[in-house]
């Protein structure tokens, strides 16, 4: 492959801080709020001009239910996080979850809550390269409409979602199955001005249970029957849609937003690399005609969906899973069949095992070995990178297997990773020890002090 050389410049440093978290998304956002928290000098670093990443910029709602006995599993921050935003209408509650949000209003209750705690925020800058001294991260460098910054820190949390920095600074990176084949992507979306009475109404009549106004949900994936199935058959024979439209097709309520409904679709299967710009750019455009093809075949074969229209479409792709960086413990489907649990254990973990369709023409891999009760532990060592100190990665890229991934990547996993993170920053900082030196014990009891279900 052909390169240029690119001349050596100076860039202006522009402060110094306790701790950077790189990315402000789903694990970054919660990681901010708790090293803030903690009394600690803290700068969230977020392309975007908003937090919440996963949950906000590419409309993943609501969040999927980690319970035993009807109790959530993660507390702590993410939970006060839905329960700020239950105040004001904008999170509702089912089955014991309280995870159903309006994407919207989760962008101010963040940023309120960050705020709050005293962190400083730097919107519109995307991360592009460690600092370091040796094999010790001290800051990093980042691209904005003002020119190349460098940001110094005493501790950097990697919440990119791909462990960005990780994969730079020189930490040994995984991605993909054993064949390097990474799972689907989506383009999440919303229809609004819906008649949803008339709907529920609809979806009952093919022999379904009535959705809630509030958590409506109902399905179609191809190769399985479900209530809504006969339709999609219809408009492939009709041209309303491609077969590949009904891969993966999933509905849901939002709280806070009437008349609108929300899409985990469409499911992108082509080129799944969330780190490859060229497979990000064809799922937006891949997506969105795939978009405007489910919203003719639900405006001519869903009744309520008349007067419908699109009215959002993620402005960033939903990516499942990319690079995974190799840390002081590689957690794998073993520790989940066996319900592991660990000293040092700082998230506990029931969803299943949940793999989209990383093979052309596959479905969903899902399925649970655990027992109803049961439930397994994320050590703090997973959130602790080889070959690179003082950066703590949170988030669906720790350390772990492709299959261990894929159950515990959901969001109320990152939500507690996140404030595993920000607690050890602050606790490394004030003990005057390496992310690595510090006892993990000492993050699990000090999360448990702050509201932490452990």
């Amino acid at each position: 492959m052909k390169t240029i050389f690119e001349a050596k410049r100076e860039i202006p440093v522009k402060g110094q801080w306790d701790v950077i978290v790189v990315g402000g998304g789903t694990a970054g956002a919660i990681a901010g709020i708790a090293a803030a928290r903690e009394g600690m000098k803290t700068l969230i670093v977020e392309a975007q001009g908003f937090l919440g990443g996963s949950a906000t910029a590419s409309l993943v709602t609501p969040l999927m239910s980690n319970h035993v006995d009807g109790k959530p599993l993660n507390t702590g921050i993410g939970l006060e996080v839905m329960d700020r935003l239950s105040e004001t209408g904008d999170c509702g509650e089912l089955w014991g979850n309280k995870g159903f949000f309006n994407w919207e209003m989760l962008k101010f209750t963040l940023e309120d809550m960050y705020l709050e705690a005293g962190g400083e925020l730097l919107y519109h800058a995307k991360y592009s390269a460690p600092i370091m001294d040796e094999n010790t991260i001290t800051g990093v460098i980042v691209e904005t409409k003002s020119g190349r910054l460098a940001l110094m820190a005493k501790v950097v949390i990697d919440a990119s979602g791909d462990a960005d920095v990780a994969a730079t600074a020189g930490a040994p990176i995984e991605s993909g199955d054993e064949t390097g084949k990474n799972q689907a992507l989506s383009l999440r979306f919303s229809v609004a001005n819906i008649d949803l009475e008339k709907f529920a109404d609809f979806i009952e009549s093919l022999g379904a249970q009535r959705p809630k106004i509030e958590f409506f949900h109902a399905a179609h994936v191809n190769g399985k029957e479900y209530p809504l199935t006969p339709l999609f058959k219809k408009a492939y024979e009709d041209g309303t849609l491609e077969e590949s439209d009904g891969d993966y097709f999933q509905i849901f309520g939002v709280p806070g937003r009437p008349h609108e409904l929300s899409f985990n679709c469409p499911r992108i299967s082509s080129l799944t690399d969330g780190t490859d710009v060229w497979h990000l750019t064809n799922a937006q455009i891949e997506g969105r005609q795939r978009i405007r093809r489910l919203l003719n075949f639900m405006k001519k074969y869903f009744p309520g969906f008349e007067d419908s229209y699109i009215a959002t479409i993620a402005s960033m792709v939903g990516v499942r899973e990319s690079r995974r960086v190799r840390g002081e413990y590689y957690l794998t489907e073993e520790d989940y069949v066996e319900a592991r649990k660990f000293p040092d254990g700082i998230c506990k973990n029931r969803y299943p095992i949940d793999i989209h369709s990383h093979k052309k023409g596959g479905g969903v891999n899902f399925y649970s070995h655990m027992d109803k009760n049961e439930y397994h532990e994320i050590p703090y060592r997973a959130l602790v990178p080889l070959n690179v100190e003082n950066l703590l990665v949170a988030g669906r890229s720790i350390s772990a297997s492709f299959v261990a991934e894929s159950s515990i990547r959901i969001q109320p996993n990152c939500h507690a990773m996140g404030q595993a993170a920000g607690v050890a920053a602050a606790l490394a900082i004030k003990e005057g020890k390496t992310v690595r030196e510090l006892d993990g014990v000492k993050v699990r009891d000090t999360l448990r002090e702050r509201g932490a279900n452990l």
